[in-house]
């Protein structure tokens, strides 16, 4: 099972580098603090998506979202990153701030959010809630991740706002 698992994530490192190399070919940063900012959000995003394949490869799939939510914080943690579960998030319309129940499943060192599911495919509407999750927050970096995969590379989704 260690094998699988490493080959699991040596995958996903592949996948998400290929989808970086891509992703630099294409944009050029005009300030080096934004560079910085995004070499730092890589580094942690590259720490949650590794957390995340020790707990599916641990757990496996099948389980609640909230039995994938408390292994990946304390997983997380274990890792040194700072994480908060389930963060309030209000609506500010019209200069009002607006309690609607909205909650991020996972913040890492208040920059990345991280939307759990454990559901057969994620749809446009999982990922219309990160991308909203992330204008309302006003972070730049979301990770969307389906539990509920045989290969945990398959259910990561990374949005940049």
């Amino acid at each position: 099972m260690q094998d699988y698992a490493r080959v699991e994530y040596l995958n996903c490192i592949f996948a998400f580098l290929v989808e970086q190399t891509i992703r630099n070919k294409t944009t050029e940063y005009t300030e080096s603090t934004e560079s910085t900012e995004n070499m730092e959000l890589n580094e942690i995003s590259e720490k949650i998506i590794g957390a995340a394949i020790q707990v599916h490869s641990t757990l496996g799939l099948g389980l609640l979202e909230s039995a994938y939510e408390a292994c990946l914080k304390y997983e997380l943690e274990k890792r040194g990153l700072k994480v908060l579960s389930q963060v309030g998030l209000p609506v500010i319309y019209d200069g009002m701030k607006i309690d609607l129940g909205y909650r991020l499943d996972i913040l890492v060192e208040d920059s990345v959010i991280v939307e759990l599911k454990a559901v057969n495919k994620i749809t446009p509407v999982h990922e219309a809630q990160l991308l909203s999750y992330l204008k309302l927050s006003g972070k730049r970096l979301g990770l969307l991740i389906n539990f509920n995969v045989v290969l945990l590379k398959d259910g990561i989704t990374r949005r940049i706002n």
